[in-house]
């Protein structure tokens, strides 16, 4: 088992986003444009920014 030497993975974000995505997709579907569903979005929106901000700054 590697070491992570106290750096989290990239792909850890990538399928945190991923989940979220679809978490505010299966929200939007059942209940509509909720506060949930806002939300949902913005996470998603964060790790998938994050994500990004770590390949290309690393």
């Amino acid at each position: 088992m590697g070491k992570i030497d106290g750096e989290i993975p990239n792909i850890i974000f990538l399928l945190i986003a991923i989940g979220f995505w679809m978490l505010a997709y299966i929200q939007n579907k059942k209940y509509g444009k909720t506060i949930e569903t806002y939300f949902l979005s913005i996470l998603a929106i964060l790790f998938s920014l994050s994500y990004f901000g770590l390949i290309f700054m690393s």
